[in-house]
């Protein structure tokens, strides 16, 4: 164990935040499970989705640990190429995507011949995120103009989003509002941002537009979706209608309560029988109910020292690039966590997002451990340029010593010279004088190798 952890380079605080959340979400996930176990098979027996969410993590800790090891920068480059591959899995998933638990959008392709399912807009966050923190990065003679960021930045963006926006609009929303928050932060003109925020307003408005005027399209037929959430949430008492979502949240809500202080008791929940997407989209109240009010502050905790760890990776970073990464994979995490708690507590209306790291869902764990790993891998950098600075320190201190010695003996050298200089010339030790004419009868070396 020893030997496996010296292998994990980076920021050792980043890798004890997200080891903590992995190991804590076993305990949930197993309990909220039994809602799904219930409806697969009616044995209630939650073995093999604790198995399966072992599997996931698993999985996802390799990524981890495969991804920090590659430089960061290497995914400059790759961000370019694998934007358009993105399009094209995201097209395929708007036109033929999988519908799982009984959604009604097609968020999910199916991965040939492994059977498993993954949700493509996940991996489009990571890549657009780097894409953008690449452009920003770059290094200009000029100033940026409109013109140019319109068709090298903001097209990309705009088509990444608009293939996601008709089956999932709050992960659209989510990345759109982190890539303006990355702009900014990369000092991107302020007036430029505010056109774009404009014009992001825009389209959504005339994509709700056409939603309402054609509502039994496919593409179209989140919006329906959408107004009926946003006036679930905002009617009040007994104008609420009783759809889907309301029940939902008011299971949730009853869930909280029912958590008190320090909550029920692990696997001892009610609501996880009752409430629909209980361990993955709902499992903060499953949480709260189990754990009560302690275990909710707590997993809140972990997310926010995580973010201030983020902070300071981010400020550490040498390069403007590191910075900018670690902002665009990192902030997004935990803003999902906030967004799953608020929800949860109905401060926002139901969006659809998991809770990072602790709910279920390969997808979800895998690209969230890649985004980690990237960000580890930019610490990691400047952790190896620290070891070369301190390495190369002591190599100065090894440099000097050795010169030192140097000195040293070269003064005792010329010490002995002197010393040598003040004796009588020709004055030899007793018993020690040699013959330099036995040299002339026999082998010239006998008049220093025989003594007279």
């Amino acid at each position: 164990m020893v030997e496996l952890l010296s292998k994990l380079k980076g920021d050792k605080v980043i890798w004890s935040f997200v080891a903590l959340l992995a190991l804590f979400s076993f305990m949930p996930v197993f309990s909220a499970s039994s809602n799904l176990a219930y409806m697969g098979h009616g044995t209630g027996n939650t073995i093999a989705y604790l198995v399966k969410h072992f599997a996931h993590v698993l999985i996802g800790f390799c990524m981890i640990y495969w991804v920090h090891k590659v430089p960061y920068h290497y995914f400059r480059g790759i961000s370019m190429i694998a934007l358009p591959i993105v399009w094209l899995l995201l097209g395929y998933t708007l036109v033929k995507g999988t519908v799982i638990a009984g959604a009604n959008a097609a968020r999910w392709i199916q991965v040939p011949f492994i059977g498993i399912t993954f949700q493509t807009s996940t991996l489009a966050s990571i890549v657009l995120m780097i894409f953008v923190a690449r452009y920003l990065s770059k290094k200009r003679e000029a100033p940026v103009t409109f013109q140019s960021s319109l068709w090298e930045l903001w097209t990309p963006v705009f088509v990444t989003l608009a293939f996601i926006l008709p089956a999932n609009f709050s992960t659209a929303a989510l990345m759109f509002a982190m890539v303006l928050m990355l702009v900014f932060i990369g000092k991107y003109p302020l007036k430029y941002i505010g056109v774009i925020l404009a014009a992001g307003i825009v389209a959504l408005t005339f994509f709700i537009v056409l939603g309402k005027a054609f509502p039994d399209s496919k593409f179209f037929s989140r919006v329906n979706t959408w107004e009926n959430r946003l006036e679930s949430f905002t009617a009040k008492g007994g104008d609420k209608d009783v759809e889907d979502e309301h029940y939902q949240i008011e299971k949730a809500k009853i869930a909280i309560a029912s958590g008190g202080i320090y909550g029920l008791g692990p696997g001892k929940s009610v609501q996880k029988n009752f409430l629909p997407q209980s361990s993955s989209d709902f499992i903060y109240a499953i949480i709260v109910e189990e754990w009560g009010l302690i275990g909710g502050l707590g997993v809140l905790l972990l997310y926010l020292l995580l973010f201030f760890r983020f902070i300071v990776a981010a400020h550490k970073s040498n390069s403007l690039f590191g910075k900018l990464v670690v902002v665009g994979l990192g902030f997004p995490i935990i803003f999902q966590a906030l967004i799953n708690m608020a929800v949860a507590v109905e401060l926002l209306p139901v969006t659809g997002q998991p809770l990072p790291l602790i709910s279920s869902g390969g997808s979800s764990i895998w690209m969230t451990c890649i985004a980690l790993g990237i960000i580890i891998g930019v610490t990691k950098k400047e952790e190896e340029i620290a070891a070369e600075l301190e390495e190369k320190e002591q190599r100065s201190e090894v440099m000097q010593r050795l010169i030192d010695q140097q000195i040293a003996r070269e003064e005792a050298a010329e010490e002995a010279m002197r010393t040598a200089a003040l004796n009588p010339q020709g004055e030899q030790p007793e018993g020690e004088n040699y013959s330099i004419e036995e040299s002339l009868s026999s082998n010239p070396m006998n008049a220093v190798l025989k003594k007279k």
